[in-house]
């Protein structure tokens, strides 16, 4: 008991000097918005595009000008709709939140309009007219569920950033859960993504139920927890989601527990789309949540392929590519610019191969031929037969190396 006692003393003391080492790290890889980063810049001549932004959120909500959400939980949805501005010096992979006040519009994204929605009825109102903007079979939604020791400042901007590179039609709708925004408070922020399960559910059934065709799930880091465990409570109700609208479901550098997430895996069975999992082995972040959760590794530094491809994943090894922030964290960012490529360039390779796994631009994709399937099935958009997988000899060639070291991803957790 009493070799227990040290034991426990000696981890709360790592953790303690951790933290310490981390806030520093994390500071001096990208300006924090500040605290009004979310204050309505109402003229604004300048800007090059702009996003509508949906929100369902398990935050509490803030009064204080230009912060909108607080960390803190609320047992109930509240939602939003954020008009958001992109900056003309925008660069790919870059998120230019506000970090001085006022915000800039000619380089700061800044919030247009901002209203907060009552009900899911005005949520799912608000979803419809966003789709209607699409034409029958093209209207698509990305749910973005964002990790740990994220404002909700942050999650907006990062949701902004994907969907201004990525250059993809649909609508983007942020689930944001209660994280406070500190390194310090890990804990607090895992058992606040636990708590916020059912209302990802209500939101995917919200989502779901709309006049989307395909619906598409992507979750960074803590966020995929929060995404797997309310897909195992869809998966085990008699409520399942409609296969015909669900698109890909990409987990980016999942913080799960590898063999959690193995079980999770056998549970849901023969998927009709397969997890895409964004792992990278020298994730520093996930190295420190690896440490904090008694040195099991995680799923987003988990690179034996194999396994995770036999249970029905597909696994986007980014190990090889460099990273510009910190903690070779958010690599996944730096896809969105190439995302209108992607298809193509997977699609020739595979071929080429003849295998299954195959490397583009240092990029590792194991169990291709399940992902272009999926891709296909799920009716993405395409320029020619080649995004179906047959290759075509007009399909563009593309420097996928260049556009992924030229990202300049400056991401936060």
């Amino acid at each position: 008991m009493l070799r227990d006692a040290s034991r426990g003393m000696r981890r709360r003391f790592a953790w303690l000097l951790m933290a310490a080492v981390a806030v520093p790290v994390l500071a001096g890889c990208a300006s924090r918005p500040g605290d009004d980063a979310l204050s309505i810049i109402e003229v604004d001549p300048v800007s090059i595009s702009e996003h509508t932004i949906l929100v369902a959120s398990a935050r509490a909500r803030d009064s204080r000008p230009g912060v909108f959400y607080s960390g803190e939980r609320t047992p109930e949805l509240s939602f939003a709709k954020v008009e958001i501005a992109v900056p003309p010096t925008h660069k790919p992979g870059m998120v230019e939140a506000p970090t001085k006040s006022p915000p800039n519009p000619a380089t700061d994204m800044v919030v247009r309009e901002a209203v907060y929605r009552d009900t899911p009825k005005q949520f799912s109102a608000d979803l419809n007219s966003e789709l209607s903007k699409y034409p029958v079979g093209k209207r698509q939604v990305v749910i973005f569920v964002h990790g740990y020791n994220t404002l909700f400042s942050e999650a907006l901007y990062r949701l902004t950033q994907m969907a201004e590179d990525s250059k993809a039609p649909g609508v983007p709708v942020l689930f944001t859960w209660a994280s406070r925004g500190e390194v310090t408070d890990y804990v607090y922020d895992n058992n606040s993504a636990t708590a916020a399960r059912d209302r990802l559910e209500e939101t995917m059934r919200l989502v779901f139920d709309s006049g989307a065709d395909q619906v598409t799930i992507v979750a960074h880091s803590m966020g995929n927890w929060v995404t797997v465990e309310a897909l195992r409570q869809i998966k085990i109700s008699d409520r399942p989601l409609p296969v015909n609208k669900l698109g890909n479901i990409v987990l980016a550098a999942p913080d799960i527990d590898v063999d959690v997430f193995k079980s999770q895996l056998k549970r849901f069975g023969k998927l009709p789309k397969p997890f895409i999992v964004i792992v990278s082995r020298d994730d520093k972040a996930l190295a420190f949540s690896d440490f904090i959760a008694g040195d099991k590794p995680r799923l987003g530094a988990y690179t034996h392929d194999t396994e995770l491809v036999e249970l029905g994943a597909v696994v986007i090894d980014m190990s090889n590519v460099k990273s510009t922030d910190g903690f070779n964290h958010a690599k996944f960012a730096q896809l969105a610019e190439m995302a209108p490529q992607l298809r193509g360039m997977l699609a020739r390779a595979a071929q080429a191969s003849g295998a299954s796994t195959v490397e583009v631009a240092g990029i590792q994709f194991s169990g291709i031929d399940k992902m272009r399937a999926s891709q296909v099935a799920a009716g993405l958009p395409a320029q020619s037969e080649s995004s179906a997988g047959e290759p075509h000899e007009s399909d563009p060639v593309v420097d996928t190396a260049t556009s992924i070291v030229s990202a300049n991803a400056v991401a936060r957790r």
